[in-house]
């Protein structure tokens, strides 16, 4: 094995399906007056899919920018890791195929369910998997929710999108650059937060349990919303500790797209000078665990991240579980 001392950034891509709803559609079906939504979220639109539309079909059109903008080969991607709550199907996972659609044939390749966090989980496994290996990682991050939303629950209908964004790491010998550290956290006292209520093996599938039942459910925004942004600063704040970065060295903060009253919360608590937030949440809205790497590509391809530049990511969402990481390119 060829070992890298550390990974890189190399590549960057994201898909949205190509039905776009204005906030106006659903708050007509909730009965909510005009701008409601946005006051409440700053989202103004998102993007659905249409029938026949799949999960991996979009992972792919992100995954393949992504693996474009790196100028790899294909051949030389030797891990696929797919964060996603929404798979084509609970069995098989869906990377495997995601792989074959990209032409990955020498790839492994698996699903990870992180929910909102699943990108930064997803994002630690790979740049240790390149560190150990010396070998390419593509990382995917996608999901349909509109296909999990209860259109009757007003907490998660008017948030949830569909969205995929994708990320090429790639071995470096620089120390200084990649991810330069990680915190994670988790607390299963907030379980029942967010959650689809059946379909799993203590809920199976049965003619007895309510189609709502299958859909996912908010039990208390507000306390996702307290517990998000106390995870996320708190995340953040240790990981920024951990390699003596202050957050006047932060060129790009890119949080989880939840909500932005959430996100702005949490750049107020670590005192980040709000033009450096990285939003796309008022075009995409919340596409859980694809927001971070959706963010990322578009921030790049508005304009490509400078050689040196320092970034600040962190997500908090069901499990509850989060993180933060620190990037530099």
């Amino acid at each position: 094995m060829n070992g890298g001392r550390s990974s890189r950034m190399a590549g960057f891509g994201h898909a949205v399906p190509g039905r776009c709803v204005h906030n106006a559609e659903i708050e007509l079906s909730l009965g909510l007056e005009a701008g409601w939504i946005e006051r409440r979220t700053g989202i103004r639109t998102r993007y659905w899919a249409e029938d026949g539309e799949t999960l991996s079909e979009l992972a792919a059109a992100a995954g393949r920018m992504a693996i474009e903008d790196a100028d790899i080969a294909g051949e030389d991607i030797a891990l696929t890791l797919l964060a996603t709550s929404t798979p084509d199907h609970l069995l098989p996972p869906s990377a495997p195929l995601l792989a074959h659609k990209l032409g990955l044939a020498r790839s492994g390749a698996i699903d990870l369910a992180g929910a909102c966090s699943g990108f930064l989980y997803a994002l630690a496994l790979g740049d240790g998997f390149v560190r150990t290996h010396g070998r390419a990682v593509l990382i995917v991050a996608a999901n349909i929710l509109s296909r999990r939303i209860n259109p009757a629950e007003r907490a998660s209908a008017v948030l949830f999108a569909d969205a995929a964004g994708a990320v090429v790491l790639k071995p470096a010998h620089d120390p200084r650059r990649g991810l330069l550290s990680v915190d994670l956290s988790s607390d299963g006292s907030g379980y029942d937060l967010i959650q689809t209520p059946a379909g799993g093996s203590s809920r199976p599938f049965s003619r007895e349990i309510g189609s709502e039942d299958y859909l996912m459910s908010m039990r208390d925004g507000r306390m996702v919303f307290s517990r998000a942004v106390d995870m996320m600063t708190e995340t953040s704040r240790r990981a920024l500790t951990d390699v003596g970065i202050a957050t006047g060295e932060i060129d790009h903060f890119i949080p989880h797209q939840a909500n932005a009253r959430m996100f702005d919360a949490v750049c107020a608590n670590l005192t980040i000078d709000p033009a450096r937030t990285v939003r796309t949440i008022e075009t995409y809205g919340n596409s859980s665990a694809a927001t971070i790497p959706l963010s990322l590509s578009i921030a790049n391809c508005n304009k490509r991240f400078g050689s040196g530049e320092t970034l600040l990511m962190t997500a908090a969402g069901a499990g509850f579980s989060g993180g933060a990481a620190v990037v530099r390119i």
